[in-house]
Formats: structure tokens, sequence, C-alpha cells
């Protein structure tokens, strides 16, 4: 009787131990999911001011006209952001009639990479 009661707890326990490490094994999986997000939202964060930095400084603050290199690394760079929104946005402005155009055109670009920066 005393071996049928031992076993009988130590099954319990298993069960009730196998529980536990299943409450904690989701609750690790939700937090990873999380630190996922974040993470994918900083990296897009980071592209994104990388992004804005390099067009600042070699477009908006240059004295010479842009250079193929300059136009084929902000190309490649806003590309990697992989978000048709701003995508689109910098085709509007490279593609650009007028200075007044092009003035319009990266005034709404820069204002839209500013937004897009996510800042909790």
């Amino acid at each position: 009787m005393r071996s049928k009661s031992f076993i009988i707890l130590m099954m319990l326990t298993l069960v009730v131990g196998n529980f536990f490490f299943a409450m904690r094994y989701y609750s690790a999986l939700k937090e990873i999911e999380g630190t996922k997000m974040v993470l994918a939202t900083q990296r897009y964060n980071e592209k994104t001011i990388n992004f804005l930095k390099m067009f600042i400084k070699r477009v908006i603050k240059s004295e010479k006209e842009v250079d193929f290199e300059t136009r084929l690394k902000l190309e490649n760079s806003v590309r990697e952001l992989d978000d048709p929104q701003i995508l689109d946005q910098w085709q509007k402005f490279v593609s650009s009639q007028t200075e007044a155009e092009a003035q319009k055109n990266v005034k709404e670009l820069l204002d839209l990479l500013v937004d897009k920066v996510y800042i909790k």
C-alpha cells in the first residue's frame, strides 16, 4: 500500500512539474517573441537614421552636384529599408522635374523618415 501511494505521489509530482515547466517554456517563448519585435524595430530605426544622416550629409549639405556613387549608395540604402512608402517618396524625389518640385518632395521624404522612426 505504501509503495502504491509513493508511486502515485511521484506521478503527481512529475505531472505538476511538467505543467510548471511547460508554463515557463511558454512564458519564455512569449518573451523571446517580444524581444525579436523590439530588435527588428531597433534595426529598422538604425537603417532609417543611417539613411537620413547620409542623405542630409551628402545631398542637403552638399555644395556640389551629387555624384553617381553617392546616388547609388542612397538608392541601395533606401531600398534596404524595404518600406514601400519611403521608396515611393524617394522615387518622387529623384524623378522631380523642377527645383521647386524637388524641394517639396525632399521635405515630404524627410518628414516621412522622421515619422517612421519608432520612439517609445
